[in-house]
């Protein structure tokens, strides 16, 4: 089945495609029909299975057949989720399927200053994905009104319960009107959450979908626990090993991506970095040379990885660790496909530690740690004082550095 069988608009195809989306995964299959049909869902899935174009696509071919032409646009959809670092990539996600709808839409979280967010909001948006927290700050600052949403989505309902949030999402809840489609995602379906999304839909068709386990299975993946600060010299001994003929690094920022970018180009190492910042032509170009390994190293963040699509590669290396589970097994799965050979490499600091700990609890497996290399995370062992920590890493800097590719050296589960 492709995208064109679920009867989605062309503007929305248009920007799948070059978003490198062909093939919808099985929630997309299941969901999108019945969003567009109007009707309410409980999605029960976890992270990794397409979750957001599930609901995304669908919102984005509803408002667009059915547009306003109020001089002053109004907020039509509200998606509310847990984190700043998921409701930013649902933000991209909706921009990127909706280039071609002529809809707008905005993100406001906490932590930041809101005047940018209230700037938007003054010019009006069709769809707004927010935090609790900070939603309920706007409105209750008279920037946002609900009374005009048409399609409400709970998203990561089971985090939103772990996170304290179950009071905030209830007073959402009524200050929506009662006319209105709803969608409720959750991983998980305890008794509370059961409960909760009793008081949020009307009617609603159920789907469960788990993610596909392939290629967490097919790919080899292997974690160094290291500090930070030593990260650029753990990739630069990697690369050492002339067998990673090419390799896709993912970092979570755009600066952090051109931070790796020049410390690989100063050492003589071909590296290109592809994200939002980057012209539309400059990413494609630097996918080109990476595709014809004329260029080694392609340095990218998870929004513009979207749609990488390189048959031979064999290296994946998680330069930082993601915070949101799903994005971990996209980024693993851009290596071992079609039965290829794949490696994922993670470097891993201390406050990444929880982050691991997630996603070994997605992928259900432990992710083999590779304890002999230079570099190993002092920070795990606080006892230490400033001048053995000092000798410690002169120590491990002193002995053997080559053929640190995980498949040649010690490690333990």
């Amino acid at each position: 089945m492709n995208f064109e069988s679920l009867n989605i608009i062309e503007p929305i195809l248009k920007s799948l495609k070059e978003e490198g989306y062909t093939i919808p995964t099985p929630i997309q299959v299941q969901a999108i029909p019945i969003v567009m049909q109007g009707t309410d869902l409980i999605g029960c899935a976890q992270t990794g299975t397409g979750k957001t174009a599930a609901f995304a696509v669908p919102i984005l071919q509803i408002l667009s057949k059915n547009k306003t032409f109020d001089r002053k646009k109004k907020i039509r959809s509200l998606i509310v989720t847990p984190t700043r670092e998921l409701a930013i990539q649902i933000e991209e996600s909706f921009k990127a399927y909706g280039r071609y709808t002529g809809l707008t839409c905005t993100v406001v979280f906490g932590g930041v200053n809101q005047h940018s967010q209230t700037n938007a909001l003054r010019n009006g948006v069709d769809i707004l994905i927010a935090t609790p927290g900070r939603l309920l700050d706007l409105m209750n600052q008279g920037f946002i009104s609900l009374k005009d949403i048409e399609i409400f989505v709970l998203d990561e309902a089971d985090r939103m319960l772990d996170m304290g949030f179950i009071h905030d999402v209830r007073r959402l809840i009524s200050a929506l009107p009662q006319k209105r489609q709803s969608l409720f995602f959750s991983a998980t379906m305890p008794p509370e959450i059961v409960k909760l999304a009793g008081t949020i839909v009307y009617k609603p068709r159920k789907i469960e979908v788990t993610p596909s386990a392939s290629t967490v299975d097919i790919v080899n993946q292997y974690v160094y626990f290291i500090d930070r600060g030593n990260k650029n010299l753990l990739l630069l001994e990697l690369l050492k090993d002339e067998k990673i003929k090419t390799a896709l690094v993912f970092t979570r920022t755009k600066f952090g991506a051109d931070k790796v970018v020049r410390i690989l180009k100063k050492k003589n190492i071909t590296a290109e970095a592809i994200h939002g910042n980057k012209a539309q032509n400059a990413r494609q170009k630097a996918l080109s040379g990476f595709k014809a390994q004329t260029t080694r190293v392609l340095v990218a963040t998870d929004i513009a990885a979207r749609g990488i699509d390189v048959d031979d590669l064999e290296y994946v290396i998680n330069f930082e660790i993601p915070n949101i589970s799903e994005t971990y097994v996209h980024r693993i799965g851009r290596t071992g496909r079609a039965g290829a050979k794949g490696t994922a490499i993670s470097f891993c600091d201390a406050e990444e530690k929880e982050y691991l700990r997630d996603i070994e609890k997605l992928i259900t497996k432990k992710i083999q740690v590779v304890d002999d290399h230079p570099f190993p995370l002092i920070d795990n062992n606080p006892v230490k004082t400033t001048k053995q920590q000092h000798n410690s890493r002169l120590t491990k800097k002193s002995g053997s550095s080559k053929n640190l590719n995980p498949d040649k050296r010690n490690h333990r589960r």
